[in-house]
């Protein structure tokens, strides 16, 4: 059942680069033209983690989690800086999760080692495909081979890994992904994140899709792949507690349900997006995009904040909304009521449990059905009309 517990408390660290950009890819990365100057980033980091740490006020961190970009890019000696310095501003609390993404590639899995003597103790692994054509059209750097040798290290090295795969991609069929899924879950057991590909602006499939020059499966088959994904990974004993991921018993990422169960977290790094309560005020933070940017309005103001904006209760409702629907646990309707100063639109509900989309339980609980789940952003849609 849910532990929709409000001393959760979360910090990403973003690291901007990758050795390349992916075709897919409209996350905030960047390939690096010249030597990174780590130094300089974590005099960055220093700075605004104390900044931070002002703004949130004393907390207890629950997760920390390294993303990017390529954070096994990182040395394992700033990841254990910045670590120690969260620790020091806010306090780590005992057995918190600390995750680490990172490539398969046998470059980075040389460095497993160095991140766990850091501290990290969880290792997400963007392995992606299971087929060496599709990882080159997917601009991966490793084959299938190395990717399932770093991810057996991953596994000897960490206590907890989850295994990333992308699919609905260009050309695929059912059966197709079955055999990939199905060889996947030979390696993983503990937790799986598994997304379709979507194809986002400002991408280079995204430019080949515009023009004709790719193809991806119709909705019919994203439904159909959707849906033997659920099926072969519930057989295999890792359920579907979110829309993407799926975990054995007790190896939900924590990090991400404090984003999904909606609870204040910390971003720091390029990029980097946070919600904190501040003031009794639930309020966004974006940062700079530019990694150049951020590192010299950092060096100037002693953090990188582009935007903070107090959000209204109807934009807290919402959020709430697009963050716990994703869940299985779905949400507490007691406590959206308390976030957005009023119910849910009753005749909405009534009409979404008819047409079975949503799903009432537990007295005062909501969640998508299977049927809503394909849905979703629909479903949503028509809750916060």
């Amino acid at each position: 059942m849910a532990a929709d517990n409000k001393d959760h408390f979360g910090i990403y660290v973003h690291w901007p680069y990758c050795l390349a950009k992916c075709p897919y890819c409209d996350f905030n990365s960047h390939v690096a033209r010249a030597q990174i100057d780590e130094a300089r980033f974590k005099a960055a980091y220093v700075r605004e983690i104390a900044h931070m740490a002002e703004l949130s006020g004393s907390r207890k961190v629950t997760s920390v989690f390294f993303g990017g970009g390529t954070p096994s890019l990182m040395s394992a000696a700033l990841v254990g800086d910045i670590l120690h310095r969260i620790s020091q501003h806010w306090g780590i609390a005992e057995g918190a999760e600390i995750t680490l993404e990172a490539n398969p590639t046998s470059v980075e899995a040389k460095r497993f080692a160095g991140y766990r003597a850091a501290g990290v103790n969880r290792l997400s692994v963007g392995i992606q495909a299971l087929n060496d054509a599709d990882l080159k059209a997917l601009g991966r750097m490793h084959d299938v081979d190395e990717a399932l040798d770093a991810f057996k290290l991953a596994q000897q090295t960490f206590a907890r890994v989850s295994f990333d795969l992308i699919y609905a991609r260009p050309q695929q069929t059912v059966t197709q992904w079955c055999e990939e899924l199905a060889r996947a879950l030979k390696y993983a057991d503990d937790h799986m994140s598994l997304y379709q590909l979507t194809i986002e602006p400002k991408t280079a499939f995204f430019d080949l899709y515009a023009r004709g020059k790719l193809t991806i499966p119709d909705d019919d088959l994203a439904t159909e792949l959707y849906d033997v994904t659920q099926e072969l990974t519930e057989a295999a004993g890792l359920n579907n507690y979110e829309i993407s991921n799926h975990a054995g018993s007790n190896a939900q990422s924590q990090h991400n349900l404090t984003y999904w169960r909606y609870h204040d977290y910390a971003g720091i790094g390029p990029g980097a997006h946070s919600r904190l309560t501040i003031g009794n005020k639930k309020t966004a933070l974006h940062h700079h995009t530019d990694p150049k940017k951020w590192l010299a309005e950092v060096a100037a103001n002693g953090h990188g904040i582009a935007v903070q904006e107090k959000l209204s209760r109807a934009e807290q409702g919402q959020e709430f909304l697009l963050m716990g629907l994703r869940l299985q646990e779905g949400i507490d309707l007691n406590r959206y009521s308390a976030i957005a100063k009023k119910p849910l639109d009753g005749e909405a509900v009534s009409f979404l449990a008819e047409e079975g989309f949503i799903e009432l339980f537990d007295c005062h609980r909501l969640r998508a059905t299977l049927k809503g789940r394909r849905v979703l952003n629909s479903v949503i849609e028509r809750l916060a009309e």
